[in-house]
């Protein structure tokens, strides 16, 4: 367990019969930090923050918050509170009562109560929504009730289970600026279980991506993105072109390949090391192609390879293409960012450049 650690997370399995959710994940979350764990569905991210909340019971491994261990400690006595997908407000109950409901076990006179409740309300931006009812409410708000009454109790942790699922995409990205700020005003640990890549990316300081119960990688929301350890995980944040190649020369971290429809590059394979022979693949996201109608000069991006347009999108601020390529088993995704120079539709000729930089080659292990 590191020093730094607020919630450590040691070595633990959960099994369900013979069905093991969780496979030795080993976990360290700094205080006041915003973490996400993110995975598609059946990963095993949900599994973990209910074991954080109480609700499962490690099968082997340990968790800690704040340097205590937790296992023995039943739900209503971890310094943690919780907040669901459904929000689960109160329909008989107005927005004040909806917030002061965990207040209930705690000797608090009337006023203390209502005071604290006015905090939470000014918190969450609805100073004035304290006698309106739950049915009274848009998405967003009751979102931001639920969230209120989990604050008021003061938890060292606060966990949130995709509570921003049931909201429409614009009414979320909102909701996801507004979670980011919420954090940061209160200063607590909040530890945020997603599907959603772009939501991870978002909102959290660090990222771990899961995958059959086990952490595939955690890191900054550009170190997953720029350097992703694996293909499993290049392929879940973003979007990704795949090159089958060959190691032709590896130096440490530095590997040089031919790659199929590439031709000879060096790029980075980070802490994994190859040597010559080995097979691999190339990773290159789309926006660090450059696309051209003109062969780039010297003085441009180090490699370049021309190819065929194929199909083009015309996405609002981006357009996306797919440029042909020969030695390549699939036509290779291209992102800009439309300018008015030029978007998706325009006419171009058969013929085009791709180029790109040294920096944007990562190469993996095949899977």
């Amino acid at each position: 367990m590191s020093d730094s650690a607020y919630i450590s997370i040691q070595n633990v399995d959960k099994y369900f019969g013979s069905f093991q959710a969780i496979d030795d994940v080993t976990i360290d979350i700094a205080e006041a930090e915003f973490f996400s764990l993110l995975g598609s569905s059946g990963c095993g991210k949900t599994t973990l923050l209910r074991m954080l909340a109480g609700f499962e019971t490690p099968t082997n491994g340990e968790i800690y918050i704040d340097g205590q261990p937790m296992t023995s400690v039943p739900p209503h006595r971890r310094p943690v509170n919780m907040v669901f997908q459904s929000y689960a407000i109160f329909p008989h109950l107005n927005v004040r009562d909806n917030i002061a409901y965990g207040l209930r076990r705690q000797k608090l006179s009337k006023a203390k109560r209502y005071e604290m409740v006015d905090e939470m309300l000014e918190l969450i931006a609805l100073p004035e929504y304290g006698d309106r009812k739950a049915n009274e409410l848009s998405g967003g708000q009751r979102q931001r009730i639920a969230l209120a009454r989990a604050l008021i109790l003061r938890p060292k942790v606060l966990l949130l289970d995709e509570p921003l699922g049931a909201l429409d995409k614009q009414l979320r990205e909102q909701m996801q600026l507004e979670l980011r700020s919420l954090q940061r005003q209160v200063g607590i640990t909040f530890v945020f279980v997603t599907h959603d890549q772009e939501e991870a990316l978002t909102l959290s300081d660090r990222i771990a991506v899961m995958s059959h119960g086990r952490v595939l990688q955690l890191d900054t929301p550009s170190g997953l993105y720029e350097r992703p350890k694996n293909r499993h995980v290049a392929s879940f944040i973003g979007t990704m072109n795949f090159f089958d190649a060959k190691v032709r020369e590896a130096k440490g971290p530095q590997v040089v390949v031919e790659a199929e429809g590439l031709g000879t590059l060096t790029g980075t394979s980070g802490e994994r090391h190859f040597s010559e022979g080995d097979k691999v693949q190339v990773a290159i996201r789309p926006e660090k192609f450059v696309l051209s109608e003109e062969r780039p000069n010297g003085a441009g991006p180090a490699y370049s390879v021309q190819g065929r347009m194929g199909n083009a999108a015309y996405l609002g601020e981006r357009s996306h293409y797919f440029v042909e390529v020969d030695g390549a088993s699939k036509p290779i995704a291209v992102s800009e960012q439309n300018t008015g120079v030029r978007v998706a539709g325009d006419d171009w000729d058969s013929d085009v450049w791709l180029s790109w930089d040294e920096s944007a080659v990562v190469v993996l292990a095949p899977e």
